[in-house]
Parts: structure tokens; sequence; C-alpha cells
């Protein structure tokens, strides 16, 4: 499932072609949703923002467009008399500018007046979203201490929508590595400045696989990687899905364990225990 950096792009690349576009046609495949695309026909796009995984187009109506891809779910961008080639199921279909932003296969999408949002049952048990949100280090060192979560491990933590929204799987681990951390850690074990290091690799972890389209590696471990003629697979992360090949700090074998029922890579040698 893509995580919180994959949904920002997405958002992104919806904004540039309808944020301050009038809506020609809006289509719903949903029976609930049928008679609402002519309630925002001729109404402007004002923004398109993601929050962890889903996505809220805000239009300036007051109205709100929500959709969460899931597992299977895609946007495509086309124009409006070059309809993508594709067998998935279209469910959502906005027209602008002669231009379309088509939703297939995703099957969580719903319309919400903007002053109702905070009432929707998946939003309402999300934190802040680390890249929308303005979230700051001293932010997250704030919300590690609290007595909501300073006592749970990092490893389940991470993966807890309701702590921070976005952090997915790959994430996880790569943030832990750069850290310097143990998953069976809690944040009232740490020391001050190793909850201070975990913040700002959280931040900078995520921020960099928004820029770099999911990379999280260093750059210098990159190249090392890819004058061995590896592919991306090989060299887009630090840990993550590299159980059994040698650290890029120290050499040591990265390990794999299921942590929350998902899978987790780290060093032994690097990450404190």
């Amino acid at each position: 499932m893509p995580e919180g950096p994959e949904i920002r792009r997405v958002a992104d690349r919806l904004a540039r072609q309808l944020v301050g576009q009038s809506l020609e046609s809006v289509w719903f495949a949903f029976p609930e949703l049928a008679g609402e695309g002519a309630s925002l026909e001729g109404h402007r796009v004002l923004s398109v923002e993601s929050w962890g995984k889903a996505l809220l187009i805000h239009f300036d109506n007051d109205r709100v467009l929500y959709s969460h891809n899931q597992l299977y779910g895609v946007w495509k961008l086309h124009r409006a008399a070059n309809p993508p080639s594709t067998r998935r199921s279209l469910r959502v279909r906005l027209q602008a500018g002669g231009r379309v932003a088509s939703l297939y296969s995703a099957s969580d999408v719903s319309l919400w007046s903007a002053g109702q949002l905070e009432q929707h049952p998946f939003l309402s048990r999300l934190g802040p979203d680390l890249m929308s949100h303005g979230v700051t280090a001293n932010d997250i060192e704030e919300r590690l201490t609290s007595s909501r979560f300073r006592r749970r491990a990092l490893g389940g933590l991470l993966l807890d929508q309701g702590f921070y929204a976005g952090i997915g799987n790959y994430l996880r681990s790569e943030m832990l590595f750069f850290a310097g951390l143990g998953p069976q850690l809690r944040p009232m074990d740490l020391e001050s400045i190793q909850r201070s290091r975990l913040a700002r690799v959280m931040r900078d972890v995520i921020h960099q696989a928004y820029r770099e389209a999911g990379v999280t590696n260093q750059p210098g471990w990159i190249a090392h990687e890819k004058r061995q003629g590896l592919s991306r697979g090989h060299w887009r992360f630090a840990v993550f899905a590299r159980e059994g090949l040698p650290c890029h700090a120290c050499g040591e074998q990265i390990v794999r364990r299921m942590v929350t029922s998902r899978r987790l890579y780290y060093c032994p040698s690097c990450q404190a225990v």
C-alpha cells in the first residue's frame, strides 16, 4: 500500500491540474453519490491535500471529496478525449479545462461539508500528518513524551496512524535505522538526545521519501550500489527489504523480524537494544 509520501505526490499532481479550475463535469460510480456530481459542476477546486493515506479535494462551495486508495485505488490524469486503457473500474471522474482526473478501483469515497470533516470516522482517528500539517521536530518530541505514547514500543508506535499519519512499513524500518534505535525500545526508555534524534529523523526520512519518490537511502551508499550495477530495488533503502545483506554503515547482516504482524528490517549492530 502506498504510504504518506506517495499519496502526497499524488495530491500534488492533482493540484497542478485541478486547483483554480472550474469543474465542467463530475461523475461518481457510487449510488449514494450519483446525484452529487451536479452540485459540484461549475465550482472551482481550491486545494488538494493528503492526510496520511487519505486524499482530500476542497471545492469553493464548502464541499470536500474524501478518497482512500486502500490497496488498489489509483488516480490517472489524462485528456478528456483520451481516457487511459485499463481494466480497472472507474469510480470518480473530474473534468476541468479539457483534462480529467479519474479515480480507479478505490472503494472508500465520500463527499463532506468542510465543517463536518472532523467527524469523518477515519480522519477523526488520525494523528497529524508529518508533511501536510507543519509538524516540527519539537512537536514530535512532545508527542513522544506524552502519556498516551511514551510507554509504547517504537516498532508498533510508528505504524499507529493515531500517532502520526502516513508512516507505513518501509518508513518505519528506515526511521528506526537512521535513529539508531531498536523496535522494542519505548520513548520513555530513551535519553533526551535519542528522542531528539528520532524526531529529526522522522521528519527527514519522510520528506526525503516525498522528494525522491520513495528513496530513503543515503547518497553515498546509493552511489556505491550503482557503481556495482545494482538496480533501484537494491539501492532504494538503507535496511528495508535487505535481509541478509551487509549494513551500509557497519557491514553486519541486516535482520528481518515480524513486529506487529508486519516485517521490519534492522541492523543488530547499529541499532541500540
